[in-house]
């Protein structure tokens, strides 16, 4: 067994995602985001960023300027793609479909599910290999 590569688990890929989110968007938007949530669902990737709204679609938003800060969060989204494509196939070692986005400006948060190619390459963590049967050949 030495030598053996282990598949990470869920929970470190969904970690090493929710970092690298919120690099791309320190990087390539100049805002820190406040929390980045992922969360792997089979073939499915649920994305939720806290604080997620840059200040100029705050401000806008705030001055009655609800259209156009939505219209602004959508440019950023387009630009952002590619970015947050290629971050999620580096980590998942899958590609992505479709990516499906919304936002709230009332409360500042932003959502994305990814759909992704197939299911990510995934490992039990301790916990869930004690409480899974065994069966003749794990």
């Amino acid at each position: 067994m030495t030598g053996e590569i282990l598949e990470p688990t869920r929970g470190k890929l969904e970690r090493t995602l929710s970092q690298g989110i919120q690099a791309l968007y320190r990087s390539q938007l100049g805002h820190p985001t406040s929390q980045a949530l992922c969360n792997l669902l089979d073939n499915k990737l649920i994305i939720v960023i806290e604080n997620g709204l840059t200040q100029p679609e705050k401000l806008l938003a705030q001055n009655g300027q609800q259209d156009l800060a939505l219209q602004v969060r959508t440019q950023l989204e387009s630009v952002l793609e590619l970015s947050l494509k290629d971050l999620i196939k580096e980590v998942l070692g899958v590609g992505v479909t479709d990516l499906l986005r919304d936002a709230t400006l009332e409360t500042g948060r932003t959502g994305t599910i990814a759909i992704l190619e197939s299911a990510p390459k995934i490992r039990d963590s301790p916990y869930q290999s004690k409480t899974k049967l065994k069966t003749p050949d794990t």
